[in-house]
């Protein structure tokens, strides 16, 4: 019968191992938008941030696509903690806190910088502040990235040639409200779910922001592509707070400079491709154009009260965000 002995040396060094496993903490990131998308590649990026710097303590599982479901779905888990992290637009949030809902109401913003200014505001931290307290949810970082534009089966020219057509919106109580006010017939369908949608007919038209659009191939479905710009989209990485505050203060800080570093960058390309992501679209057969933005703002303009007296969001704030 022979005994083995075990070196201390490597003993202590299993059972560091041992630790090392057991103290990896794993989160899942719930992604919901088009593969190869800015908002897709700014989850890679920010996966990757972590992954590389957390020394094996901490890894980000990330799940592209509509995986897991769709934007709410991925809200919703979040919430109850099966999905830890999400990245997209902020609009959804409006679903929770109504404030959020003025980023959805077209026209509200002039351009990108106006939108960093209202992020900016103490208006916006304590937006932010009600949705970690209500919900759970904490925005690490945010920021303005493409203009929304308008893709068509038929071209639109005026405000009139939008009257009676079977739009895709999402399901933001604002964004319905908007198109119906500007006199479409708007139609719940998924963003994975576009697409096909604009090539059978279910929709006639859709809206997004450029690039996410572009890797969705609206274009294709619908050629005529109006620069209506009339959102400008953002980008965020959120965290359920629960998840963040049982990870020590450093990777908790890793996991914010993380996500300020991958929405930064997103801006930054964000503004690199939208001209670029035009002159492809028209390259691959789609028809681009200009529209006078000034009817359909004086319509959008004129819906702010009507929502207003609905609840949609604060009084005031659309006139607040004004003076910014």
């Amino acid at each position: 019968m022979f005994t083995f002995h075990t070196p201390k040396a490597l003993l202590i060094a299993a059972m560091s191992l041992a630790v090392s496993v057991q103290a990896q903490t794993v989160l899942t990131f719930g992604g919901s938008d088009a593969i190869g998308s800015l908002l897709d590649r700014q989850n890679i990026r920010y996966t990757a941030c972590v992954n590389d710097k957390a020394g094996g303590r901490l890894k980000i599982n990330f799940i592209q696509g509509e995986q897991l479901g769709s934007d709410v779905q991925v809200i919703e888990q979040m919430m109850q903690g099966s999905v830890h992290i999400y990245g997209d637009v902020l609009d959804w949030y409006a679903n929770w806190v109504k404030d959020y809902a003025i980023l959805a109401w077209g026209f509200t913003f002039r351009d990108a910088d106006h939108l960093q200014k209202f992020l900016d505001s103490p208006t916006y931290t304590a937006m932010a502040e009600k949705l970690r307290k209500e919900q759970g949810l904490r925005i690490l970082a945010a920021a303005p990235t493409q203009p929304r534009i308008l893709f068509s089966k038929k071209p639109v020219t005026a405000l009139a040639d939008l009257g009676g057509v079977k739009m895709r919106v999402p399901e933001i109580k604002t964004y319905l409200t908007l198109w119906e006010t500007l006199g479409t017939r708007p139609s719940r369908l998924a963003w994975g779910e576009i697409y096909l949608g604009l090539k059978t007919g279910v929709v006639e038209a859709a809206e997004g922001p450029i690039s996410s659009a572009f890797a969705a191939k609206f274009h294709e479905a619908a050629p005529n592509v109006t620069r209506t710009d009339h959102l400008m989209s953002s980008a965020h990485i959120t965290v359920n707070e629960k998840a963040f505050l049982a990870l020590p203060p450093d990777l908790q800080k890793l996991m914010t400079d993380c996500a300020v570093d991958a929405v930064q960058n997103t801006r930054k390309a964000a503004q690199a491709e939208t001209e670029d992501v035009v002159r492809k679209m028209v390259s691959e057969g789609a028809k681009v154009s200009n529209i006078d933005k000034a009817p359909i703002q004086q319509r959008a303009k004129e819906g702010v009260t009507k929502m207003e007296k609905d609840g949609a969001w604060t009084p005031g704030l659309w006139d607040q965000i004004q003076k910014l």
